[in-house]
């Protein structure tokens, strides 16, 4: 039973994400490294299947190494500078070709599955000059995109891609980055999501320094950031990343990466709802991360995609769907439409997209201590860390109502609470009334935290 109601919220999640999002758009970069796998194929399939879900994408294709190979076997050279190539005007024709040529393998491979796609030029672009005795040559910086246009290959039903060149008033190509093209489009149309699907993604602690406020996973791995998190974490590795040698090498990955957080940031911070940064290695993992509660990148998000809320009458059958795996294990007392109903006040719920996702209340008493109980998180978030800040939401709140103790009562997850602090305290420590309706066959434990 637990099984099938783990599936079944599974299944409503993408019921509710296809009515939420349908003619929603989803921006997708997909790095060169990807483009040239065994992957690719598969990846293209995946992004038709969300296409004929009736969710809009638009594909920007990575092409430096495509460009690197070009230049190489011109015997052209160029250089590397703050994360930007720096070539001759000579190499301008050449990098246009490349651009071109990994687009094409875009759109043919989407051919392939039936979906007919668009190479335009939609991007208007300036050089950007010389910058502290740099001169940048060929390299430009995007002034405008054609949203409108855009917007009407979508709506006819087409797949526009997007190659890394930007064009001037006059013309004059420019060679500009398809990370911060991808990042501009998803902005500028106002996109529910952008993905940067490439390879070595993991962000953990052997590859940066990781804030302590931002949980990881049983892997070690970063699930999810909100902007704040993500702020925190660009700054604490800023001066400590290795830069790349500057004389034609490759940036170095934590210098990609890096660019993708400052990039991630940007566009939570103008109204993308949420950025995710996927290894393309993984076969599935675009769908997984769509469709699933919770994929296997790493989700960057602004405050408006999720947070907490109070609980309303029309969330008590979702609660309690939520909570029903826990009351069979024991580790909560089963609950009642008629309980929720009369304290209903008392409860908030995590939601993410319409549903709900964690729950639990906090119950005042007399001498400044209240009571936080019901605490239930979806499987599928606890790695996120999410009862961890529900448990710091409720704290707060109960802080600022001028409390100056919280108590818990648990059987199974002492030792959960007990990392956030909670001590073990004496059931003759809580409020009588409270008391009342502890039973010695349950036994539960007691544990304050002061606040």
């Amino acid at each position: 039973m637990h099984e099938i109601s783990q599936k079944a919220r599974q299944i409503r999640d993408v019921i509710r994400y296809l009515k939420a999002f349908k003619n929603a758009v989803t921006v997708i970069y997909i790095d060169d490294e990807i483009i040239n796998s065994p992957m690719l194929p598969s990846h293209i399939h995946d992004i038709s299947l969300i296409h004929e879900s009736g969710i809009n994408v638009v594909i920007v294709p990575g092409c430096r190494k495509r460009i690197n190979e070009i230049l190489s076997q011109a015997d052209i050279s160029w250089s590397i500078k703050n994360g930007v190539r720096i070539a001759s005007p000579e190499s301008m024709p050449l990098i246009k070709m490349a651009a071109f040529d990994v687009s094409n393998t875009i759109m043919t491979s989407l051919s392939g599955e039936k979906k007919s796609a668009v190479i335009g030029n939609w991007v208007k672009a300036r050089g950007i000059g010389v910058i502290d005795g740099i001169d940048y040559g060929t390299t430009g910086q995007i002034e405008s995109i054609a949203t409108s246009s855009i917007k009407e290959i979508l709506n006819d039903g087409f797949i526009p891609i997007l190659p890394c060149i930007g064009w001037s008033a006059t013309g004059k190509p420019y060679n500009i980055s398809s990370l911060t093209l991808a990042t501009e489009i998803a902005i500028n149309l106002e996109a529910d999501k952008l993905f940067y699907i490439l390879p070595d993604t993991e962000i953990n602690p052997e590859t940066f320094k990781i804030p302590s406020e931002i949980s990881l996973t049983a892997e070690n791995n970063i699930p999810a950031m909100n902007i704040q998190e993500l702020s925190a974490l660009i700054d604490l590795n800023k001066d400590s990343i290795k830069k790349s040698a500057g004389n034609g090498s490759d940036i170095t990955k934590q210098e990609k990466l890096l660019t993708l957080f400052n990039l991630a940031k940007d566009a939570c911070s103008k109204n993308v709802s949420r950025v995710h940064i996927l290894d393309g290695s993984i076969d599935g993992i675009l769908p997984c991360e769509i469709f699933s509660s919770i994929g296997s990148g790493t989700m960057i998000y602004n405050d408006e995609y999720s947070g907490f809320r109070a609980m309303t009458l029309n969330d008590i059958s979702s609660v309690l769907s939520l909570m029903d795996p826990f009351v069979k294990k024991g580790i909560l007392l089963p609950r009642t439409k008629a309980s929720f109903t009369e304290k209903v006040d008392e409860y908030v719920v995590y939601q993410v997209d319409g549903g709900i996702h964690a729950c639990a209340s906090l119950h005042n008493y007399d001498g400044k201590q209240a009571e936080i109980a019901g605490v239930a998180v979806d499987e599928s978030y606890s790695k996120l860390g999410i009862g961890v800040k529900l448990m710091n939401y409720l704290m707060a709140k109960a802080k600022d109502k001028g409390l100056e103790s919280v108590f818990v009562l648990t059987t199974q997850t002492a030792d959960w609470f007990e990392k956030l602090g909670f001590e073990a305290d004496s059931i003759e420590s809580i409020p009588e009334e409270r008391r009342k309706i502890w039973t010695p066959e349950r036994n539960s434990k007691v544990l304050r935290i002061k606040l």
